[in-house]
Protein backbone atom coordinates (compact mmCIF):
# COMPACT_ATOMS: atom_id res chain seq x y z
CA UNK A 1 0.00 0.00 0.00
CA UNK A 2 1.39 3.35 -0.88
CA UNK A 3 1.48 6.00 1.78
CA UNK A 4 0.12 9.05 0.35
CA UNK A 5 2.23 12.10 1.36
CA UNK A 6 0.48 15.47 2.87
CA UNK A 7 -0.32 18.07 0.27
CA UNK A 8 1.41 21.67 1.41
CA UNK A 9 -1.31 24.42 1.45
CA UNK A 10 1.45 26.71 0.53
CA UNK A 11 2.52 25.16 -3.22
CA UNK A 12 -1.33 23.81 -3.82
CA UNK A 13 -2.13 27.72 -3.85
CA UNK A 14 1.03 28.49 -5.77
CA UNK A 15 0.75 26.03 -8.07
CA UNK A 16 -3.55 26.96 -8.80
CA UNK A 17 -2.66 31.04 -8.84
CA UNK A 18 0.00 30.35 -11.39
CA UNK A 19 -2.16 28.05 -13.75
CA UNK A 20 -5.41 30.56 -13.13
CA UNK A 21 -2.97 33.75 -14.09
CA UNK A 22 -2.04 31.57 -17.04
CA UNK A 23 -5.90 30.67 -18.35
CA UNK A 24 -7.12 34.32 -17.62
CA UNK A 25 -4.45 36.13 -19.48
CA UNK A 26 -5.15 33.44 -22.20
CA UNK A 27 -8.91 33.74 -22.34
CA UNK A 28 -8.25 37.75 -22.03
CA UNK A 29 -6.12 37.69 -25.27
CA UNK A 30 -8.86 35.49 -26.84
CA UNK A 31 -11.13 37.98 -26.02
CA UNK A 32 -9.49 40.25 -27.08
CA UNK A 33 -8.34 39.13 -30.56
CA UNK A 34 -12.36 38.42 -30.99
CA UNK A 35 -13.74 41.31 -30.15
CA UNK A 36 -11.12 43.03 -32.97
CA UNK A 37 -12.03 40.84 -35.43
CA UNK A 38 -15.65 41.26 -34.82
CA UNK A 39 -15.53 44.99 -34.88
CA UNK A 40 -12.62 45.29 -36.90
CA UNK A 41 -12.05 48.42 -35.49
CA UNK A 42 -9.78 51.12 -37.37
CA UNK A 43 -7.32 53.18 -35.11
CA UNK A 44 -6.69 56.75 -36.59
CA UNK A 45 -3.41 58.74 -35.26
CA UNK A 46 -2.39 62.08 -36.20
CA UNK A 47 -1.35 61.72 -39.43
CA UNK A 48 -4.11 58.99 -40.01
CA UNK A 49 -6.47 61.40 -38.85
CA UNK A 50 -5.63 63.47 -41.03
CA UNK A 51 -6.47 61.08 -43.85
CA UNK A 52 -9.42 60.04 -43.19
CA UNK A 53 -10.73 63.74 -42.91
CA UNK A 54 -9.11 64.48 -46.47
CA UNK A 55 -10.73 61.86 -48.01
CA UNK A 56 -14.22 63.31 -47.07
CA UNK A 57 -12.88 66.98 -48.44
CA UNK A 58 -12.01 65.81 -52.00
CA UNK A 59 -13.81 66.79 -54.41
CA UNK A 60 -13.92 68.87 -57.36
CA UNK A 61 -15.97 72.19 -58.03
CA UNK A 62 -18.88 73.80 -60.62
CA UNK A 63 -15.71 73.70 -63.31
CA UNK A 64 -14.61 69.89 -62.81
CA UNK A 65 -11.78 71.52 -60.82
CA UNK A 66 -10.13 69.51 -58.01
CA UNK A 67 -10.77 70.44 -54.76
CA UNK A 68 -10.65 70.27 -51.23
CA UNK A 69 -14.38 71.33 -49.46
CA UNK A 70 -14.14 73.01 -46.21
CA UNK A 71 -15.66 70.80 -44.12
CA UNK A 72 -16.32 70.72 -40.27
CA UNK A 73 -14.03 68.00 -39.86
CA UNK A 74 -11.16 69.69 -41.64
CA UNK A 75 -11.78 73.05 -39.89
CA UNK A 76 -11.66 71.49 -36.70
CA UNK A 77 -8.06 69.20 -38.20
CA UNK A 78 -6.60 72.90 -38.73
CA UNK A 79 -7.24 73.96 -35.40
CA UNK A 80 -5.75 70.88 -33.89
CA UNK A 81 -2.85 71.07 -35.95
CA UNK A 82 -1.99 73.99 -36.79
CA UNK A 83 1.33 72.82 -39.03
CA UNK A 84 -0.81 70.63 -40.95
CA UNK A 85 -0.01 70.49 -44.40
CA UNK A 86 -0.90 68.23 -47.73
CA UNK A 87 -0.98 67.38 -51.71
CA UNK A 88 -4.00 66.18 -53.45
CA UNK A 89 -3.23 65.27 -57.05
CA UNK A 90 -5.25 63.04 -59.19
CA UNK A 91 -4.88 61.44 -62.58
CA UNK A 92 -4.79 64.41 -64.50
CA UNK A 93 -2.05 65.74 -62.96
CA UNK A 94 -4.10 68.46 -60.94
CA UNK A 95 -2.51 69.45 -57.47
CA UNK A 96 -3.61 71.07 -54.47
CA UNK A 97 -1.75 71.82 -51.59
CA UNK A 98 -2.09 73.26 -48.51
CA UNK A 99 0.18 74.54 -45.50
CA UNK A 100 4.28 74.29 -45.27
CA UNK A 101 5.24 71.20 -47.56
CA UNK A 102 8.43 70.71 -47.17
CA UNK A 103 10.51 70.86 -50.10
CA UNK A 104 11.25 66.71 -50.56
CA UNK A 105 7.44 66.10 -50.43
CA UNK A 106 7.05 68.53 -53.22
CA UNK A 107 8.04 65.85 -55.94
CA UNK A 108 5.70 64.04 -57.85
CA UNK A 109 5.56 59.85 -56.62
CA UNK A 110 6.55 57.64 -59.11
CA UNK A 111 4.32 54.38 -60.95
CA UNK A 112 4.71 52.61 -57.63
CA UNK A 113 3.13 55.29 -55.87
CA UNK A 114 0.21 55.73 -57.88
CA UNK A 115 -0.56 51.76 -57.57
CA UNK A 116 -0.49 51.25 -53.57
CA UNK A 117 -3.42 51.86 -51.50
CA UNK A 118 -1.34 53.71 -48.85
CA UNK A 119 2.23 53.98 -47.36
CA UNK A 120 3.82 55.60 -44.82
CA UNK A 121 7.25 58.02 -45.78
CA UNK A 122 9.95 57.76 -43.41
CA UNK A 123 13.24 59.35 -43.36
CA UNK A 124 16.14 58.79 -41.30
CA UNK A 125 16.67 59.00 -37.55
CA UNK A 126 18.23 62.59 -37.03
CA UNK A 127 17.12 64.21 -39.50
CA UNK A 128 13.95 67.46 -39.04
CA UNK A 129 11.67 66.34 -41.93
CA UNK A 130 8.60 64.78 -40.52
CA UNK A 131 7.02 61.40 -41.56
CA UNK A 132 4.06 61.62 -43.38
CA UNK A 133 1.64 59.14 -44.98
CA UNK A 134 0.05 58.56 -48.58
CA UNK A 135 -3.08 57.33 -49.47
CA UNK A 136 -4.34 56.61 -53.00
CA UNK A 137 -8.39 56.24 -52.84
CA UNK A 138 -11.22 56.48 -54.70
CA UNK A 139 -13.18 60.17 -54.12
CA UNK A 140 -16.33 62.10 -55.33
CA UNK A 141 -13.05 63.69 -57.83
CA UNK A 142 -12.33 59.77 -58.62
CA UNK A 143 -9.00 58.70 -57.81
CA UNK A 144 -6.91 60.65 -56.19
CA UNK A 145 -3.42 60.35 -54.18
CA UNK A 146 -3.21 62.33 -50.77
CA UNK A 147 -0.27 62.76 -49.20
CA UNK A 148 -0.23 64.63 -45.49
CA UNK A 149 1.27 64.96 -42.07
CA UNK A 150 -0.27 67.34 -39.18
CA UNK A 151 3.33 68.77 -38.82
CA UNK A 152 5.94 70.36 -41.16
CA UNK A 153 9.39 69.77 -39.07
CA UNK A 154 10.05 67.32 -36.34
CA UNK A 155 10.46 70.10 -34.36
CA UNK A 156 6.85 71.11 -34.23
CA UNK A 157 6.52 67.94 -31.89
CA UNK A 158 6.70 67.96 -28.15
CA UNK A 159 9.98 67.24 -27.09
CA UNK A 160 9.51 63.37 -26.54
CA UNK A 161 7.38 61.84 -28.86
CA UNK A 162 6.54 58.09 -28.73
CA UNK A 163 5.07 56.01 -31.41
CA UNK A 164 3.75 52.76 -31.27
CA UNK A 165 2.77 50.93 -34.30
CA UNK A 166 1.43 47.15 -34.77
CA UNK A 167 1.25 45.73 -38.23
CA UNK A 168 -0.69 42.75 -38.82
CA UNK A 169 -0.64 41.54 -42.63
CA UNK A 170 -1.84 38.23 -43.24
CA UNK A 171 -1.91 35.58 -46.02
CA UNK A 172 -4.48 36.04 -48.91
CA UNK A 173 -6.11 33.47 -51.23
CA UNK A 174 -5.97 34.16 -54.77
CA UNK A 175 -9.77 35.86 -54.21
CA UNK A 176 -8.64 37.66 -51.39
CA UNK A 177 -9.78 35.95 -48.09
CA UNK A 178 -7.36 35.19 -45.41
CA UNK A 179 -5.71 32.26 -45.74
CA UNK A 180 -6.62 30.88 -42.12
CA UNK A 181 -5.05 27.48 -42.19
CA UNK A 182 -1.40 29.08 -42.73
CA UNK A 183 -2.19 31.62 -40.25
CA UNK A 184 -2.99 30.19 -37.47
CA UNK A 185 -0.10 27.97 -36.70
CA UNK A 186 2.10 31.53 -36.82
CA UNK A 187 -0.23 33.74 -35.16
CA UNK A 188 -0.70 31.54 -32.38
CA UNK A 189 3.41 30.67 -32.07
CA UNK A 190 3.23 34.50 -31.96
CA UNK A 191 0.40 34.94 -29.41
CA UNK A 192 2.46 32.73 -27.60
CA UNK A 193 5.79 34.30 -27.59
CA UNK A 194 3.96 37.48 -26.64
CA UNK A 195 2.37 35.98 -23.38
CA UNK A 196 5.03 33.55 -22.44
CA UNK A 197 6.99 36.33 -20.67
CA UNK A 198 3.72 37.75 -18.98
CA UNK A 199 3.05 34.32 -17.04
CA UNK A 200 6.41 33.90 -16.02
CA UNK A 201 6.77 36.76 -14.63
CA UNK A 202 3.59 36.74 -13.21
CA UNK A 203 4.47 33.04 -12.10
CA UNK A 204 7.91 34.22 -10.08
CA UNK A 205 6.36 36.78 -8.52
CA UNK A 206 3.55 34.21 -7.13
CA UNK A 207 6.04 31.84 -6.43
CA UNK A 208 7.93 34.48 -4.44
CA UNK A 209 5.11 36.08 -2.55
CA UNK A 210 2.23 33.55 -1.86
CA UNK A 211 4.42 31.26 0.77
CA UNK A 212 5.00 34.41 2.77
CA UNK A 213 1.40 35.49 2.37
CA UNK A 214 0.44 31.65 3.40
CA UNK A 215 2.69 31.59 6.60
CA UNK A 216 1.77 34.94 7.71
CA UNK A 217 -1.81 33.86 7.08
CA UNK A 218 -1.77 30.63 8.36
CA UNK A 219 0.58 31.65 11.75
CA UNK A 220 -2.75 31.96 13.97
CA UNK A 221 -2.90 28.19 13.17
CA UNK A 222 0.85 27.53 14.52
CA UNK A 223 -0.15 28.68 18.25
CA UNK A 224 -3.27 26.93 17.64
CA UNK A 225 -1.41 23.21 16.82
CA UNK A 226 1.06 23.84 19.63
CA UNK A 227 -2.17 24.47 21.75
CA UNK A 228 -3.77 21.32 20.64
CA UNK A 229 -0.67 19.41 21.04
CA UNK A 230 -0.66 20.25 24.81
CA UNK A 231 -3.79 18.82 25.74
CA UNK A 232 -3.57 15.18 27.57
CA UNK A 233 -5.66 13.46 30.02
CA UNK A 234 -4.94 15.88 32.62
CA UNK A 235 -6.30 19.11 31.28
CA UNK A 236 -8.69 17.25 28.24
CA UNK A 237 -11.02 20.26 29.42
CA UNK A 238 -8.96 22.68 27.61
CA UNK A 239 -10.83 24.38 24.54
CA UNK A 240 -8.75 25.87 21.34
CA UNK A 241 -8.63 29.53 20.95
CA UNK A 242 -10.66 30.32 17.68
CA UNK A 243 -10.23 34.45 17.93
CA UNK A 244 -6.91 34.58 15.45
CA UNK A 245 -8.18 31.45 13.71
CA UNK A 246 -8.75 32.20 9.87
CA UNK A 247 -12.63 32.29 9.38
CA UNK A 248 -12.44 28.88 6.63
CA UNK A 249 -10.41 27.38 9.62
CA UNK A 250 -12.85 28.48 12.78
CA UNK A 251 -15.39 25.90 11.87
CA UNK A 252 -12.82 22.91 12.67
CA UNK A 253 -11.39 23.95 15.04
CA UNK A 254 -15.06 24.52 17.04
CA UNK A 255 -15.67 21.19 15.75
CA UNK A 256 -12.61 19.87 17.64
CA UNK A 257 -13.77 21.98 20.73
CA UNK A 258 -17.36 20.40 20.58
CA UNK A 259 -15.73 16.89 19.96
CA UNK A 260 -13.13 17.27 23.28
CA UNK A 261 -16.18 18.62 25.36
CA UNK A 262 -17.62 15.34 24.16
CA UNK A 263 -14.73 12.94 25.23
CA UNK A 264 -14.20 14.95 28.71
CA UNK A 265 -17.90 14.18 29.33
CA UNK A 266 -17.71 10.50 28.41
CA UNK A 267 -14.38 9.82 30.49
CA UNK A 268 -15.91 11.89 33.27
CA UNK A 269 -18.75 9.65 33.06
CA UNK A 270 -16.92 6.66 32.84
CA UNK A 271 -14.61 7.38 35.82
CA UNK A 272 -18.11 8.07 38.19
CA UNK A 273 -19.40 4.93 36.94
CA UNK A 274 -16.39 3.12 37.91
CA UNK A 275 -15.71 4.63 41.18
CA UNK A 276 -19.48 4.30 41.86
CA UNK A 277 -18.89 0.61 41.29
CA UNK A 278 -15.66 0.15 43.81
CA UNK A 279 -17.88 1.97 46.40
CA UNK A 280 -20.86 -0.81 45.57
CA UNK A 281 -18.79 -3.63 45.61
CA UNK A 282 -16.88 -3.13 48.82
CA UNK A 283 -20.27 -3.83 50.73
CA UNK A 284 -20.68 -7.73 49.50
CA UNK A 285 -17.42 -8.23 49.69
CA UNK A 286 -17.28 -7.53 53.00
CA UNK A 287 -20.31 -9.42 54.02
CA UNK A 288 -18.71 -12.28 52.05
CA UNK A 289 -15.32 -12.09 53.97
CA UNK A 290 -17.60 -12.06 57.09
CA UNK A 291 -19.80 -15.10 55.86
CA UNK A 292 -16.64 -17.13 54.97
CA UNK A 293 -15.22 -16.56 58.38
CA UNK A 294 -17.93 -19.15 59.77
CA UNK A 295 -17.35 -21.56 57.42
CA UNK A 296 -15.75 -24.57 58.35
CA UNK A 297 -11.90 -24.94 57.69
CA UNK A 298 -10.96 -27.13 54.41
CA UNK A 299 -9.16 -26.64 51.14
CA UNK A 300 -12.54 -25.13 49.74
CA UNK A 301 -12.76 -22.37 51.78
CA UNK A 302 -9.49 -21.71 51.73
CA UNK A 303 -9.47 -20.87 48.42
CA UNK A 304 -12.74 -19.01 48.92
CA UNK A 305 -11.31 -17.06 51.46
CA UNK A 306 -8.17 -16.23 48.13
CA UNK A 307 -10.59 -15.64 46.12
CA UNK A 308 -12.22 -12.40 48.27
CA UNK A 309 -9.65 -10.88 49.47
CA UNK A 310 -8.46 -11.42 45.47
CA UNK A 311 -11.65 -9.51 44.47
CA UNK A 312 -11.41 -7.28 47.29
CA UNK A 313 -8.24 -6.36 46.05
CA UNK A 314 -8.92 -5.57 42.93
CA UNK A 315 -12.01 -3.36 43.98
CA UNK A 316 -9.33 -1.42 46.00
CA UNK A 317 -7.20 -0.81 43.31
CA UNK A 318 -9.98 0.37 41.00
CA UNK A 319 -11.19 3.13 43.58
CA UNK A 320 -7.63 3.89 43.88
CA UNK A 321 -7.25 3.93 40.64
CA UNK A 322 -10.04 6.48 40.35
CA UNK A 323 -8.98 8.46 43.20
CA UNK A 324 -5.75 9.60 41.08
CA UNK A 325 -8.00 11.42 38.59
CA UNK A 326 -8.81 13.43 41.05
CA UNK A 327 -5.19 13.86 43.07
CA UNK A 328 -4.44 17.06 44.53
CA UNK A 329 -3.17 18.66 47.59
CA UNK A 330 0.30 20.21 48.56
CA UNK A 331 3.63 18.16 47.70
CA UNK A 332 5.95 17.40 50.53
CA UNK A 333 9.34 17.02 50.64
CA UNK A 334 10.03 13.41 50.72
CA UNK A 335 13.08 11.43 51.25
CA UNK A 336 12.98 8.11 49.49
CA UNK A 337 15.60 6.71 51.47
CA UNK A 338 13.12 6.73 54.64
CA UNK A 339 9.90 6.02 52.60
CA UNK A 340 11.88 2.40 51.16
CA UNK A 341 13.35 1.76 54.76
CA UNK A 342 9.70 1.99 56.09
CA UNK A 343 7.71 -0.22 53.24
CA UNK A 344 10.67 -2.67 53.42
CA UNK A 345 10.00 -3.22 57.01
CA UNK A 346 6.20 -3.50 56.54
CA UNK A 347 6.36 -5.66 54.12
CA UNK A 348 9.43 -8.01 55.53
CA UNK A 349 6.36 -10.24 56.98
CA UNK A 350 4.25 -10.75 53.69
CA UNK A 351 7.70 -11.80 52.16
CA UNK A 352 8.84 -13.73 54.55
CA UNK A 353 5.47 -15.99 54.85
CA UNK A 354 5.62 -16.52 51.12
CA UNK A 355 9.12 -18.01 50.97
CA UNK A 356 11.34 -14.78 50.24
CA UNK A 357 14.13 -12.96 52.69
CA UNK A 358 13.63 -9.36 52.25
CA UNK A 359 16.95 -6.70 52.17
CA UNK A 360 16.60 -2.67 51.99
CA UNK A 361 19.97 -1.24 50.44
CA UNK A 362 21.03 2.62 49.99
CA UNK A 363 23.16 4.26 47.67
CA UNK A 364 23.01 7.63 49.76
CA UNK A 365 22.25 8.63 52.96
CA UNK A 366 19.11 10.78 51.25
CA UNK A 367 16.94 11.07 48.49
CA UNK A 368 14.83 14.23 48.73
CA UNK A 369 12.12 14.84 46.56
CA UNK A 370 8.53 16.91 46.01
CA UNK A 371 5.77 14.12 46.26
CA UNK A 372 2.41 13.19 47.80
CA UNK A 373 3.23 10.71 50.50
CA UNK A 374 0.36 8.52 50.62
CA UNK A 375 1.10 8.08 46.70
CA UNK A 376 4.28 7.44 46.74
CA UNK A 377 3.69 4.81 49.62
CA UNK A 378 0.86 3.09 47.43
CA UNK A 379 2.95 2.83 44.19
CA UNK A 380 5.90 1.25 45.83
CA UNK A 381 3.83 -1.24 47.47
CA UNK A 382 2.59 -2.34 44.53
CA UNK A 383 5.64 -3.20 43.15
CA UNK A 384 6.65 -5.20 45.91
CA UNK A 385 3.23 -6.76 45.78
CA UNK A 386 3.83 -7.23 42.65
CA UNK A 387 6.83 -8.85 43.32
CA UNK A 388 5.75 -10.69 46.04
CA UNK A 389 3.41 -12.42 43.47
CA UNK A 390 5.70 -13.30 40.34
CA UNK A 391 9.27 -13.48 42.22
CA UNK A 392 8.90 -17.85 41.90
CA UNK A 393 8.40 -17.77 45.74
CA UNK A 394 12.04 -18.11 47.00
CA UNK A 395 15.01 -16.28 46.69
CA UNK A 396 15.81 -12.70 47.80
CA UNK A 397 13.79 -9.28 47.79
CA UNK A 398 15.46 -6.41 47.51
CA UNK A 399 14.58 -2.70 48.30
CA UNK A 400 17.27 0.00 46.82
CA UNK A 401 17.38 3.57 47.08
CA UNK A 402 19.99 5.50 44.91
CA UNK A 403 21.13 8.73 45.23
CA UNK A 404 19.71 10.07 41.68
CA UNK A 405 16.05 9.78 42.83
CA UNK A 406 15.25 6.43 41.88
CA UNK A 407 14.19 3.44 44.13
CA UNK A 408 14.13 -0.28 42.68
CA UNK A 409 12.86 -3.66 43.31
CA UNK A 410 14.76 -6.50 42.60
CA UNK A 411 13.80 -9.80 42.74
CA UNK A 412 15.37 -13.38 41.35
CA UNK A 413 12.08 -15.19 39.48
CA UNK A 414 11.69 -16.28 35.95
CA UNK A 415 11.28 -12.27 35.07
CA UNK A 416 9.57 -10.48 32.65
CA UNK A 417 10.02 -11.50 28.65
CA UNK A 418 11.48 -8.41 26.72
CA UNK A 419 8.21 -8.73 24.27
CA UNK A 420 5.98 -8.29 27.45
CA UNK A 421 7.46 -5.17 29.01
CA UNK A 422 5.50 -2.59 27.66
CA UNK A 423 2.00 -4.54 28.28
CA UNK A 424 2.65 -5.41 31.73
CA UNK A 425 1.58 -1.79 32.39
CA UNK A 426 -1.39 -2.03 30.62
CA UNK A 427 -4.24 -2.13 33.05
CA UNK A 428 -6.11 -5.51 33.79
CA UNK A 429 -3.48 -7.25 32.04
CA UNK A 430 -1.56 -10.55 33.69
CA UNK A 431 1.55 -12.05 32.62
CA UNK A 432 0.09 -15.44 33.95
CA UNK A 433 -3.55 -15.49 33.59
CA UNK A 434 -3.95 -17.98 36.09
CA UNK A 435 -2.15 -15.84 38.41
CA UNK A 436 -3.53 -14.22 41.48
CA UNK A 437 -3.11 -10.43 40.92
CA UNK A 438 -5.79 -8.08 39.10
CA UNK A 439 -3.56 -6.91 36.55
CA UNK A 440 -3.72 -3.13 37.79
CA UNK A 441 -0.94 -2.72 40.24
CA UNK A 442 1.95 -1.46 37.68
CA UNK A 443 -0.65 0.22 35.34
CA UNK A 444 -1.48 2.40 38.95
CA UNK A 445 2.09 2.90 40.35
CA UNK A 446 3.13 4.49 36.45
CA UNK A 447 0.23 6.87 36.97
CA UNK A 448 1.20 7.63 40.23
CA UNK A 449 4.81 8.04 38.86
CA UNK A 450 3.61 10.77 35.61
CA UNK A 451 1.65 12.64 37.75
CA UNK A 452 4.86 13.43 39.71
CA UNK A 453 6.38 14.22 36.85
CA UNK A 454 8.89 10.78 37.14
CA UNK A 455 8.66 7.07 35.25
CA UNK A 456 8.77 3.79 36.01
CA UNK A 457 11.07 1.77 33.92
CA UNK A 458 12.20 -2.38 33.70
CA UNK A 459 15.73 -2.66 34.12
CA UNK A 460 17.20 -5.27 31.56
CA UNK A 461 20.72 -6.58 32.24
CA UNK A 462 22.66 -9.89 33.15
CA UNK A 463 21.16 -10.72 36.34
CA UNK A 464 18.10 -13.11 37.00
CA UNK A 465 14.90 -11.84 37.86
CA UNK A 466 13.14 -8.79 37.46
CA UNK A 467 14.59 -5.39 38.68
CA UNK A 468 11.96 -1.86 38.28
CA UNK A 469 12.66 1.43 38.96
CA UNK A 470 10.84 3.95 40.33
CA UNK A 471 12.32 7.42 39.11
CA UNK A 472 11.37 11.09 40.71
CA UNK A 473 13.32 14.34 40.29
CA UNK A 474 15.02 15.66 42.75
CA UNK A 475 14.09 18.86 44.75
CA UNK A 476 17.67 20.28 43.75
CA UNK A 477 16.57 19.93 40.44
CA UNK A 478 19.21 17.66 39.51
CA UNK A 479 18.53 14.40 37.40
CA UNK A 480 20.12 11.62 36.15
CA UNK A 481 21.81 11.08 32.84
CA UNK A 482 19.31 10.29 30.01
CA UNK A 483 20.10 6.66 30.19
CA UNK A 484 20.72 4.95 33.84
CA UNK A 485 24.14 3.21 34.46
CA UNK A 486 21.49 0.07 33.58
CA UNK A 487 20.29 -0.32 30.04
CA UNK A 488 16.74 0.03 29.82
CA UNK A 489 14.14 -1.53 28.06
Amino acid sequence: MIKVRPRSLQWVLVRRLILLQAATLFVFIGLLFLGVFIAQPRLLVDNEAALDVLDRAVGRDANGVLAVHETEDLRELRQSYPNLWYIVRDAAGQVVRYGNVPAPYEEAGGDLLQRVEGAKLLFEEGGTLPDAVLHNVETEAGRVQILAATVSSRRDNEPLDVQISINVDMARDLDGRTAWMEVMPTLVLVVLCFLLPIVLVMGVSTLLTTPAVVRRSLASLVSTADQAGRIDIDNRAVQLETEEVPTEIAPLVRAFNRALARLGEGYDQRNRFLTDAAHELRTPIAILRTRAELLQEDPETTRLRLDIERLSHLAQQLLDRQVLEHAGGPLEVVDLVSLGRVMAADFAPLAFEAGYELAFEAEAPGALVSARPRQIEQAVANLLRNAIEHGGGAGTITVLVDAAGGLEIHDEGPGIPVEERDRVFEPFYRLRPRSTGAGLGLNLAREIARLHDGRIDILTGPWRGTRVRLHLPLIDGSRPAAAPARPIV
